[in-house]
């Protein structure tokens, strides 16, 4: 149904930079690691008496280069780490995209539109801030602590016992924390999901607001969830921010116990090996602070990792999510246009005990107008959904063009349906890129056929009007249009399309009765060929339909044309009674 595709999460390229940073990152570690040894070999030689200053410079500049090369090797990472969160999450993007395009109406229900807002943002913000930042930090802090450790086994049982506890404290504090803050961090994404929804609806209903003087109650609602997430958010903050100086304690300590153990074993070694045990301590003391340095390393990773772990979990939710509306695989060629058959269809909505509709039959040849009316409730609406397979059928089949709808390719099938809903969706760009959206079955329309949809909708006298005519700018949501003049244009989206099908779901309500009457001779004198299917309200939008299904419940009460139905059908009749007096219905001006 679209030309944008499901992407690997990660390709060749994130492959190579993965490999590239894992490289440069063990690069880091040994430069870092290096510059201790150095100290101890300048210590040493300041110990020998024939020691010239050319050597100390020596080791002294190899020293500095490692540093050097040390922080061009974090600069190359950090480039890496940034392309390769960049690609990744651009990748996680488009699958959402896609997958939520491939969804049913029910399914992109379930998740609500704000939801699906905050897992496309903010959710994957945090697996970008994790990949930027985090990956390399797991990457780095084991292999540090490793090799540090390595490092200074068997140097001292002293340090190392003292080296051990100070790891052991952390390991502690980290499980506590973990144990505390994940769940919380799957609470705060649920909460940013219903701010998101509270300040959605508000900003939608912006006029209704105003209109009731209901500023307070939705403020006082939006206060009630921001609050909640203020308090969430200040929980975890509080116990986060206990980690940091927690760490700071635990290395300035291991530094003070080393420093006083170190001065123990100085004080009791002789003479001639007090400046060796000296060295050795000072670097002692370097490789064990980069063994705390690593696990400070991975407090930072208790910011970024429980929010990464919970916002990929709803992402997985919405990537692994099977629609209900499967494309079917036929590719079928029929001698058949524009038919339409309901056979025995009943339909209930997902967790929904009582059916909306029940045992619906008909049959609409090729260029045949269908109208549907009823009361508020009556599943006029839920017909032509399942019409155009928005949901599929408790039971029965519907057919079109002799084939089951369920068997079509859903491309194949909406090449076939042009759809007009009841409420009018205009997006941002000019009147011709409205006008002219998707691909029809005869590829994207022209010009000629933009302008031509215009003319039957009856748009065409205030589109001409506007500066630039069809290349005019609308705002997103149609803002600068009016009513009746954003429903034309999408009355207008569906012609442009040449489908087999029309489907008007109340798509007249926001026309006046001229419009409504000069658009409908036009539909029947230009898209003669069409079928043409009409859900309203009205009896004069209907009542020169060829056959008229009458609902009540959800089931046909009545069926056949105007005249007949008025005879034969009291739900049709009180319905015509209610809107026009008996000499108007006999008159059938209107």
């Amino acid at each position: 149904m679209t030309d944008i595709k499901k992407k690997r999460l990660v390709t060749k390229i994130e492959v190579l930079l993965i490999c590239l940073a894992v490289v440069f990152i063990v690069c880091q570690v040994i430069l870092d690691l290096a510059i201790p040894g150095f100290m101890s070999n300048i210590t040493k030689l300041i110990k020998q008496t024939d020691t010239q200053v050319p050597q100390i410079l020596s080791e002294g500049g190899l020293m500095i280069l490692c540093a050097i090369g040390s922080g061009l090797c974090s600069i190359i990472v950090g480039f890496a780490m940034a392309r390769l969160s960049a690609g990744v999450t651009r990748n996680i993007r488009n699958n959402i995209f896609v997958k939520v395009s491939e969804l049913g109406v029910s399914e992109v229900q379930k998740f609500s539109t704000a939801s699906l807002i905050t897992r496309t943002t903010n959710d994957v913000r945090q697996v970008a801030m994790f990949i930027a930042f985090g990956l390399q930090v797991i990457i780095k802090a084991p292999i540090m602590a490793t090799l540090a450790i390595v490092k200074i086994v068997g140097k001292s049982w002293e340090l190392s016992l003292a080296t051990m506890v100070s790891v052991g404290l952390m390991l502690v504090v980290f499980l506590m924390v973990v144990l505390f803050v994940i769940p919380k961090f799957k609470k705060i994404q649920t909460q940013t999901d219903e701010l998101n929804n509270v300040a959605r609806e508000n900003l939608l209903g912006i006029r209704v607001v105003h209109a009731f003087n209901a500023e307070d109650f939705e403020q006082n609602k939006f206060e009630k969830t921001n609050s909640n997430l203020t308090k969430t958010n200040l929980f975890v903050g509080r116990l986060m921010s206990a980690v940091n100086p927690f760490m700071s304690f635990v290395m300035n300590g291991l530094s003070l116990v080393i420093f006083v153990i170190g001065a123990f074993l100085i004080n009791s070694a002789g003479d001639l090996e007090k400046i060796g045990v000296f060295g050795d301590i000072v670097v002692f003391s370097s490789y064990a602070i980069q063994v705390v340095i690593s696990f400070m390393l991975l407090a930072v990773i208790l910011f970024i990792l429980p929010r990464a772990i919970v916002s990929m979990r709803r992402i997985n939710e919405v990537l692994k999510t099977k629609s209900t509306i499967v494309s079917g695989d036929g590719d079928f060629e029929t001698s058949a246009v524009g038919e339409i058959e309901f056979n025995g269809v009943s339909f209930s909505y997902p967790g929904a005990k009582e059916k909306v509709l029940e045992d619906i039959s008909f049959k609409a040849d090729r260029g045949q107008t269908i109208a549907i009316i009823g009361s508020t409730a009556s599943g006029k609406s839920t017909l032509v959904n399942l019409l155009a397979r928005f949901y599929d059928p408790t039971n029965g089949e519907i057919l079109v063009d002799n084939v089951n709808i369920s068997n079509y390719k859903l491309e194949d099938l909406y090449n076939k349906i042009g759809y007009i809903s009841q409420t009018s969706t205009i997006l941002s760009g000019t009147i011709y890129d409205n006008v002219s959206l998707g691909n029809g079955s005869n590829g994207k329309p022209s010009r000629e056929d933009v302008l031509e949809a215009i003319k039957i909708s009856q748009a065409e006298d205030f589109v001409l009007a506007r500066e630039k005519n069809i290349d005019d700018d609308i705002n997103q949501g149609g803002t600068n249009l009016s009513g009746g003049q954003k429903q034309r244009l999408n009355i207008a989206r569906a012609i442009a399309k040449k489908p087999e099908i029309l489907i008007f779901d109340d798509s007249f309500s926001a026309l006046d009765y001229k419009t409504d009457k000069l658009l409908r001779k036009a539909l029947k004198k230009e898209l003669s060929g069409t079928t043409i299917v009409i859900v309203a309200q009205r009896i004069g939008t209907i009542k020169d339909a060829d056959l008229i299904l009458v609902l009540d419940n959800g089931k046909i009460v009545g069926k056949g044309s105007h005249k007949e139905l008025l005879n034969s059908c009291n739900v049709y009749k009180e319905i015509a009674l209610s809107q026009l007096s008996e000499e108007e219905l006999k008159d059938g001006s209107r």
